[in-house]
């Protein structure tokens, strides 16, 4: 294992917190601090704010040792070597990030910085945050000599953020100074070198001590880019898989079929490849507007990402009008909607595809009740039970009565109901899948009508109509 380095995290959501802990699993000093004093005393007496696979063990093991929680920056910032801001960058009415709450811990850091320190950008920012954060950074007085600014993009999936970040596919460290370059792969080394992998107790993963982890150094400006423009692929992928889908359902061809064929392609991969609903989540609605805006900033006409956008909102429109089909008129029909978060694996309900298809069916006169495994708290906030909204303890409860079941959320225990007794639940055996989790021959032998996205509709013999 490397030398220990002192690291600061400003931040303690989702990915200040992940960070954090990984950095004390890779053998790293670490303090993270937010002002939200609630959250600092939850996580110092053992509370997990997040659901995230991995994250409690992790927190267990090095709470207190490797990382303290604190609300000091100052204290934090005096000690620490390096540090690390990651705070919100929510999107703006104009699609731009907002940056405000990096600039207000850049403006406390300046403070209190006495000697040479790293400064970087963990958060999801447009390209030349890294020259603002240097020029605040100048504005308060800080020495140039004193320190370097770094841009280190994320790039964790919610679910699985553990595994991303000890086993990363690349780690970017955008820098022109070679000095703050030395000091990341200080960092980083663990996983670059390989010596946490050859731990007996190091979380398993694609990388061994033999076969670690990738490191690339390019320009700050590169690093920012190539977050952008990752996640915004990524949701092109989605995005375009469900276009397909569409045109599929129009000439009777199964998109599950034409995914695995065009993934076949090495080129191209079988990963979101996946028909649905559409992303949501903290990280792609936001990331591709920004990408957008930051494109008009400099001139650039990125037609390509408004489709994006375009295409994954008319995806819900797409299953909303699915489910009219399915049961005429809505008004009075009791729903069964299960998932809330906006993929399976995490209780995040931020731009969940599957809140606003509820709300959607809310207005519509339907009476929904849903069930997540992880989310329904979070997603109690956005809609609050009452006499047409309710929430369900269990997946069959939900479904008790139910005149159709909607599955919205990819979780792995939806993949895995017992069919037979979920028939039994319900008044009438329709299900209406927006994330095709059941061969569809399947659910028709079993007497379901089932109604899944591109992908022909299969109906009970007694519901099946003579082609007109």
């Amino acid at each position: 294992m490397s030398s220990s380095v002192s690291i600061c995290v400003v931040g303690s959501g989702y990915v200040g917190l992940v960070a954090a802990v990984c950095f004390a699993e890779i053998g790293h000093r670490v303090t993270c601090v937010d002002n939200d004093e609630s959250k600092i005393k939850m996580l110092r007496k053992g509370g997990v704010p997040i659901f995230e696979r991995h994250l409690p063990e992790l927190l267990e093991r090095h709470r207190g040792q490797g990382v303290v929680f604190s609300s000091d920056l100052h204290g934090a910032v005096e000690q620490s070597e390096t540090i690390f801001i990651a705070v919100g960058t929510p999107q703006g009415d104009s699609g731009a990030a907002d940056l405000s709450y990096v600039e207000g811990v850049v403006s406390e850091i300046a403070r209190s910085i006495r000697s040479y320190t790293v400064i970087v950008e963990k958060s999801t920012v447009p390209v030349y945050t890294n020259d603002w954060i240097r020029r605040v950074l100048c504005r308060f007085g800080v020495d140039p000599a004193n320190f370097d600014v770094v841009s280190n993009p994320e790039f964790l999936r919610e679910g699985s953020a553990i595994g991303d970040f000890l086993h990363p596919d690349r780690i970017v460290v955008g820098t022109s100074s070679p000095r703050a370059a030395d000091v990341l792969r200080r960092i980083y080394e663990p996983l670059t070198g390989g010596s946490y992998y050859a731990q007996p107790d190091a979380l398993a993963g694609q990388h061994t001590a033999q076969h670690p982890a990738p490191l690339l150094v390019t320009s700050p400006q590169s690093a920012e880019l190539i977050k952008h423009a990752s996640n915004a692929f990524l949701a092109l992928k989605i995005s375009f898989i469900n276009a397909v889908a569409t045109l599929a359902e129009t000439v009777d061809a199964d998109i599950e079929e034409i995914a695995a064929g065009v993934g076949l392609d090495h080129r191209i991969g079988r990963e979101f490849l996946r028909a649905g609903l559409g992303y949501g989540g903290s990280c792609f609605p936001k990331d591709v507007a920004a990408f957008h805006w930051v494109a008009q900033q400099q001139g650039v006409h990125f037609r390509l990402l408004e489709e994006i956008r375009g295409i994954n909102e008319s995806q819900k429109e797409h299953f909303f009008n699915k489910v009219v089909s399915a049961l005429w008129t809505l008004r009075g029909k009791r729903l069964a909607a299960l998932g809330l978060a906006f993929k399976g694996g995490t209780d995040d309900v931020r731009e969940s595809p599957a809140i606003d298809t509820i709300r959607r069916l809310l207005q519509a006169g339907a009476l929904v009740t849903a069930f997540d495994p992880a989310a329904t708290e979070n997603a109690k906030k956005l809609l609050p039970a009452s006499e047409n909204m309710k929430y369900a303890a269990d997946l069959y409860e939900a479904a008790r009565g139910a005149d159709a079941v909607l599955i919205l959320t990819d979780w792995k225990e939806f993949g895995a109901i017992d069919l037979e007794r979920l028939r039994a639940q319900m008044r009438f055996p329709i299900v209406i899948d927006g994330r095709n989790l059941y061969p569809a021959d399947q659910m028709e032998g079993l007497g379901f009508s089932y109604v899944s996205m591109g992908r022909p509709a299969v109906y009970p013999v007694h519901e099946k109509q003579p082609v007109r």
